[in-house]
């Protein structure tokens, strides 16, 4: 059964439990329907196949008397008879019976062609009185054409089929209503767990810290799986809030130094008359700072862009040239320190993509000469489908307090803090990485420091 627009919506619009109690209350009404409706078919054809076995018994009795002329035998309890010449006319009759035949005319003109009639007087419901259930069968008699009608009362018969009916919808209705009261009872506790997380996220919204959901430990159930995933959901929401505050402070403290040292050139600049030398080098001194800002919104650009990228745009390349056009640009700077940059690569083919991967490759090359010392090797290696690329200087290494954070935003070592740089460099590998479905690395081999990746190609 289809339910129109407007009660659709109107079904829509009621609460979750009251949804689920109509529901179980339109299906126990249809199974009790059914099973009230075989109940009453069986009753109702066990006692109508009595009734009709004791009336056929009867009129066979009465047949046998009409064509013998004998008088007419009693019948069961409740029993009646007309006996009707060809033309309808009453020849005998019971005396509960009107002077009246039991048939109409045209069911006197079946039985004169030899059919046999059986028909119901009066009805079930509503309450009749002087209902029977009559048999009318055509015999001969001293050869001439009688009509035999046997009759009972279905009193007994009807009183207990409309019992039956009061009890079957009085049995039906109680149990619709505790069916519908246990439905509701076992949606309130089925909810109720969902109406907590309800209250919890609320909370959260609201602008609660540090909030967890109370779920079970000892159930394993559709509603405490929820449950732990939107305490799994809160703690990367907890987590992403927290390095979101610890972004904007990083950055505003990233920002603020080349700012004010850009307010404090220009005010030096405007206090007093300048030569055109002092004018040149304080123009290069913010020329320095402002291209360190640009530098520095790139950077944050790029890792925002980078971060919104759904999937990651792959093209089969040789390793080599990937590798090769990534270093190139630090040969000179490599040169200028007197530092050297070797590199080993394997003979592959990889497929990535490499407007990512390049910066990425030379990021971790920019920051070996930054904050390393003697030679930067790069080693690029596939095995397994997976690219593992690995970039080593010979210096003092990572301090171990460093390490777990050194692929964090504006995450510098203490001693490199007033150096270049914005410490964007290793966290724009790891977001390369894990675009590409792998992961970044950074160690101490004992010999200086080593950073990479590692990709599936």
């Amino acid at each position: 059964m289809s339910l129109p627009g407007g009660g659709r919506a109107r079904l829509r619009r009621l609460p979750v439990v009251a949804r689920l109690v109509l529901a179980v209350a339109v299906t126990m009404s249809l199974v009790l329907t059914g099973a009230a409706g075989l109940v009453y078919w069986r009753v109702r054809t066990a006692l109508d196949q009595q009734l009709n076995d004791d009336l056929t018994t009867y009129r066979h009795s009465l047949d046998q008397a009409v064509r013998a002329g004998q008088a007419l035998p009693p019948g069961p309890s409740g029993s009646l008879r007309q006996i009707l010449d060809a033309h309808g006319r009453v020849l005998r009759s019971s005396d509960a019976l009107p002077r009246r035949p039991l048939l109409t005319p045209a069911e006197l003109g079946a039985v004169t062609r030899g059919a046999t009639v059986r028909r119901d007087v009066g009805s079930l419901l509503p309450i009749t009185s002087g209902t029977l259930r009559l048999q009318a069968r055509r015999v001969t008699a001293g050869g001439e054409p009688r009509i035999v009608v046997a009759a009972v009362r279905r009193g007994h018969r009807d009183e207990a089929l409309r019992e039956l009916l009061a009890q079957l919808a009085l049995a039906s209705a109680l149990t619709l209503i505790a069916a519908s009261y246990v439905g509701y009872r076992t949606a309130r506790a089925a909810l109720r767990p969902v109406e907590r997380y309800r209250g919890g996220a609320a909370t959260l919204a609201e602008g609660a810290q540090n909030l967890r959901l109370d779920v079970p430990a000892d159930r394993d159930d559709e509603i405490t799986r929820l449950g732990h995933t939107l305490n799994h959901m809160l703690d990367r929401l907890q987590a992403s809030a927290e390095r979101e505050r610890r972004f904007v402070a990083d950055a505003s403290h990233e920002l603020r130094t080349p700012l004010s040292l850009l307010r404090a050139e220009l005010d030096v600049a405007l206090h007093r008359p300048r030569s055109a030398a002092e004018l040149t080098d304080t123009l290069r001194s913010v020329d320095t700072e402002v291209q360190r800002l640009i530098d520095l919104s790139n950077a944050l650009l790029d890792l925002e862009e980078l971060g919104g990228t759904a999937h990651v745009s792959r093209t089969r390349v040789p390793l080599a040239d990937l590798v090769d056009s990534a270093v190139a640009p630090h040969r000179r700077t490599a040169e200028r320190s007197g530092r050297r940059l070797a590199v080993e690569v394997a003979d592959a083919d990889v497929e990535v993509d490499t407007r990512w991967l390049r910066p990425a490759i030379g990021n971790l090359v920019d920051n070996a000469l930054r904050h390393g010392s003697g030679t930067v090797s790069v080693t690029a290696a596939v095995r397994r489908r997976r690219l593992r690329l690995c970039v080593t200087d010979e210096g003092e290494g990572f301090a171990p307090e460093f390490l777990p954070r050194a692929f964090d935003r504006f995450t510098r070592a203490e001693a490199s803090r007033t150096g270049e740089g914005s410490g964007l460099g290793l966290a724009f590998v790891r977001g390369v990485a894990t675009a590409h479905g792998g992961s970044a690395y950074a160690e101490n081999t004992g010999r200086g420091g080593a950073a990479g990746l590692d990709v599936p190609c």
